[in-house]
């Protein structure tokens, strides 16, 4: 057969942003770059470790489910070109795994998916569309599923708006960060996120940053999953008194993301360098269009 390659670029994302819990997410310019090339049979997998290059690889698991919904042959080599999106810190690495596969297979084979159904498929994938929909999309998503179908709406975001990721040296497992959740919430914690929530867009859309402050607050998770982080307090009250606007962790952690009207990455910077776990503040850009072939 004669070969046939994609090479993809997937942004790295940060879910929640406090309220939007499982529901809400950005894509910033930190990038994974994959490379898929049909091949005649079986299953190769370059520039990762060993124990990933199998079929349990989520690029992999991704690519074969739009494969099969589509009814060709998953035969193909995967290449991870650039890894630079850091691995379990909450910035949707995953995601882009999942994203890159089927966004792959889909365009590999003439495209008879819609965006929408590449979405569906990676939602039932990741598990829920909180990182996938901005991965795939770009920019501000707020998404969510009813039954197995997933809705999206996408925003833009104020250039008033900074943003930093300040990165530790740890890592938190997604299944860790689920795991000191509360089985049952109280109706007025539950009241709280939604209606913060329903005034999220119009925030990151308008630049108001006292909105932004009152629409990032949470009751759900961030309590909960700060028990995981030995000095996050300290962290966060750093990130307040130089100018933050709100404070939140990003996905599951261990990244947490500032949200400010000026730029922070120095001063931050200069503030954490001696901080246990290695903090490690950067400047975060929006990625505008999510996935894209390059």
């Amino acid at each position: 057969m004669d070969s046939k390659r994609i090479r993809v670029r997937v942004p790295a994302t940060s879910a929640n942003l406090g309220s939007g819990f499982d529901c809400a997410g950005i894509a910033f310019d930190l990038y994974n770059v994959f490379e898929f090339e049909l091949i005649d049979t079986g299953l190769e997998i370059l520039g990762c470790e060993p124990e990933f290059a199998n079929e349990d690889n989520l690029a992999y698991v991704a690519y074969k489910r739009v494969c099969d919904e589509i009814g060709v042959s998953p035969s193909v080599r995967i290449t991870i070109v650039e890894s630079d999106i850091p691995f379990s810190r909450g910035l949707g690495s995953s995601a882009t795994l999942i994203c890159a596969g089927a966004y792959s297979a889909n365009k590999l084979h003439n495209s008879p998916l819609s965006e929408l159904e590449v979405f569906e498929i990676c939602t039932e994938i990741e598990g829920h569309p909180d990182n996938v929909a901005p991965a795939l999309f770009g920019s501000l998503c707020v998404s969510f599923v009813d039954g197995r179908k997933p809705y999206v709406g996408r925003f833009p975001i104020s250039e008033k708006i900074h943003f930093t990721a300040i990165i530790p040296s740890f890592k938190v497992a997604t299944v860790s960060a689920r795991s000191v959740l509360p089985q049952k919430i109280d109706r007025g914690d539950a009241v709280y996120n939604m209606s913060r929530v329903a005034l999220l867009p119009r925030a990151f859309e308008s630049g108001d940053f006292d909105l932004l402050s009152a629409v990032t607050k949470d009751r759900l998770h961030e309590d909960y999953r700060k028990k995981l982080f030995k000095n996050v307090s300290e962290i966060e009250k750093i990130a307040y008194e130089l100018g933050a606007v709100s404070f939140n962790i990003s996905g599951a952690g261990s990244t947490c993301l500032v949200i400010s009207s000026i730029p922070l990455e120095k001063e931050l910077n200069a503030r954490l360098k001696d901080k246990e776990n290695s903090w490690v503040a950067r400047a975060m850009r929006i990625c505008k269009d999510g996935v894209k072939e390059v």
